[in-house]
């Protein structure tokens, strides 16, 4: 009998925010009860109910700290086994008010766009919301003469944060505290789709009226070498989601879109694939045979194209028959081709492309195509 194939990832985990508002809630049982609980049932943003456990319980009568360890499940980032913090303080004023603060390792705001105060904490609407609902749900009493002051930190948090694109939106000293429902889905891509959108709305909101949208770290070396004069804040890695990308441009008005790529990519473009990732749709070598035929290439080596698995064979027969420049200006034209026929007259487009080694090879602005 064959074994069968163990399913990869499968297991959910917590958000940081998830994490921060229990902890903060532990934190809070310890002011009132005394002493920190060793476990703690916490009320997630999708109203789920759920068991976290709690280390460094310590307290006394003003003050208590509680941490959650973040559990990613089989989504693992950087931030997986984070110790989140909360430090629980009773404030004579600002009588039941709870008052949240960022403290070290959460990352500071530095520009707008993020719908966060500039100079305030890196810790998002839904978060936020959530780690307050969390401490009033169990502080009883405790607001009855007095304000809370919920600090969360993340020791080690500015460490964590150069893993992240935090610095590109202008998150500076440590990591963001994150989660729209609270549960981390296994391999799930939302987090990444968000940060596409959130860098776009980034880069409006500065004023910027271009964006440069690239698929992975190469691609994004390439063209902040080849654009000097962009600010930082127009590069956004938008990795496999050009749909959402292209959506948050046109809802932001901006005018001018380059697009970085290399031929596999670019390929999945130009056949009309809205979301380029590997395991989607197949590249489709007929479209590169087809361009290949376009500038001259013989029938035996479009065949050739056309039987390949991969969109990089294209691009090798080219460069041996020293047609490469021209393949990938037609490549570079049929992607404009075909978002133009999508998002007709929402904004302009040029593509450059760079091969796997990061060099130049061709550089396509729209109304450059040949019809």
């Amino acid at each position: 009998m064959e074994k069968k194939k163990k399913k990869k990832g499968d297991r959910k985990g917590f958000t940081t925010g998830a994490c921060s508002a229990a902890a903060a809630r532990a934190a809070t049982l310890g002011l009132l009860n005394g002493v920190v609980p060793e476990k703690v049932e916490c009320l997630l943003p999708n109203q789920q109910q759920v068991n976290f456990a709690v280390t460094d319980g310590y307290c006394n009568d003003t003050h208590a700290h509680a941490v959650v360890i973040k559990d990613a499940g089989d989504d693992p980032d950087c931030t997986n086994k984070a110790p989140l913090t909360a430090d629980v303080r009773l404030l004579n004023k600002h009588k039941g008010e709870v008052i949240l603060m960022g403290g070290e390792g959460v990352g500071t705001i530095t520009m707008a766009g993020l719908g966060l105060d500039v100079g305030g904490p890196a810790i998002n609407a839904t978060p936020r919301k959530n780690i307050e609902e969390n401490v009033r749900l169990v502080a009883g009493k405790l607001l009855n003469d007095n304000g809370l002051e919920v600090t969360i930190s993340v020791p080690n948090g500015e460490a964590m944060s150069k893993k992240t694109l935090n610095a590109r939106l202008g998150i500076i000293g440590g990591i963001s505290i994150l989660g729209t429902t609270g549960i981390v889905h296994p391999y799930s891509t939302a987090a990444f789709r968000d940060s596409v959108i959130q860098g776009i709305q980034v880069a409006a909101n500065q004023g910027q009226d271009t964006v440069v949208l690239t698929t992975g770290g190469r691609t994004e070396k390439f063209v902040i070498k080849e654009l000097p004069e962009l600010a930082p804040a127009c590069f956004v890695q938008m990795g496999d989601f050009l749909k959402y990308a292209l959506d948050t441009v046109i809802k932001e008005g901006i005018q001018h879109v380059i697009i970085g790529g290399m031929v596999g990519k670019l390929t999945k473009m130009a056949q009309g694939e809205t979301v380029t990732h590997a395991g989607r749709n197949a590249v489709n070598t007929e479209l590169l045979a087809i361009l290949a035929d376009s500038i001259g290439a013989s029938a035996d080596i479009c065949n050739d194209i056309r039987q390949a698995e991969t969109a990089r064979y294209a691009s090798e027969r080219m460069e041996e028959i020293g047609l490469l420049t021209e393949f990938y200006q037609a490549l570079g034209n049929k992607v404009i081709t075909t978002l133009l026929e999508r998002y007709p007259n929402k904004f302009n487009i040029k593509v450059l492309i760079c091969d796997f080694d990061g060099n130049k090879l061709a550089e396509v602005t729209q109304g450059e195509q040949h019809g």
